[in-house]
């Protein structure tokens, strides 16, 4: 028996790293997997390892910033699986500058994929969710969003907000049985957000962590898998930092 049996979960930005390890982990816990991405071949991939475990996947191209592709990938996902339990906010960019040196498209874009997107897949996920009356919703911030970063204004502020986003669903829904919590990843540089940090950065983020090691995509994919399950069935509006002891 695993912990999500029967459950149906939408990962955003499921084709590559940690988006990936969230939805393999998920599958291996009895869940069947909705993922998007703006790569489908990738996602394709991703969708074939899961059915290996002898899950359904379906597969989308969507831009989740954009609110009718995003309403319709959550029409998608209950037309093709029956159901939607899980609600997975994954997919990010960076697109990193100093202040003096970033420019407003960068600026618009990071907070409309990271953000914006969070937004509009929640705010289409929670009808099929309130009539179920019940749902998780878990969305991937960063501890950059817990304490920001030199060169990453945009990042950390779309990551901020997500928290922010995450804390007002969080009591706007618990009352009909949907929780609403974030993840925070430190320093995983198998993944494209910290991966395209300078190797001195990476140095420098890895020399804070008390743990002494980089967290993986699956270290994260853990975190989610519990959040996601009936055993976090007690916690909402939390931010669950997975950064080795990074930020405390």
């Amino acid at each position: 028996m695993g912990l999500l049996d029967g459950k149906v979960a939408l990962v955003t930005g499921g084709s590559r790293g940690i988006g990936r390890a969230i939805a393999l982990r998920l599958a291996t816990e009895g869940a069947d997997l909705a993922i998007c991405a703006r790569n489908v071949e990738a996602a394709g991939a991703v969708a074939t390892e899961i059915e290996g475990f002898g899950r359904r996947c379906l597969v989308r191209q969507t831009d989740v910033a954009n609110t009718e592709q995003a309403g319709e990938l959550i029409e998608a996902t209950i037309g093709e699986l029956g159901r939607l339990d899980v609600l997975v906010n994954n997919a990010g960019i960076t697109r990193d500058g100093l202040l003096m040196r970033m420019k407003e498209d960068d600026w618009d874009e990071v907070l409309a994929i990271n953000l914006k997107g969070a937004f509009n897949c929640a705010k289409a996920a929670v009808r099929p969710m309130l009539k179920a009356r019940g749902g998780r919703i878990i969305n991937i911030t960063s501890v950059v969003g817990l304490q920001g970063n030199a060169g990453q204004a945009n990042y950390a502020a779309s990551k901020a907000g997500l928290i922010g986003l995450t804390k007002s669903l969080a009591r706007e829904l618990a009352s009909r049985g949907i929780t609403a919590n974030a993840v925070a990843p430190g320093l995983v540089p198998e993944t494209g957000m910290t991966g395209e940090l300078a190797e001195e950065i990476q140095q420098q983020m890895l020399a804070g962590v008390p743990l002494g090691r980089a967290g993986t995509p699956e270290d994260v994919a853990h975190a989610v898998a519990f959040l996601a399950s009936e055993q976090a069935a007690y916690i909402t509006g939390q931010v669950l930092a997975v950064d080795g002891g990074m930020v405390m």
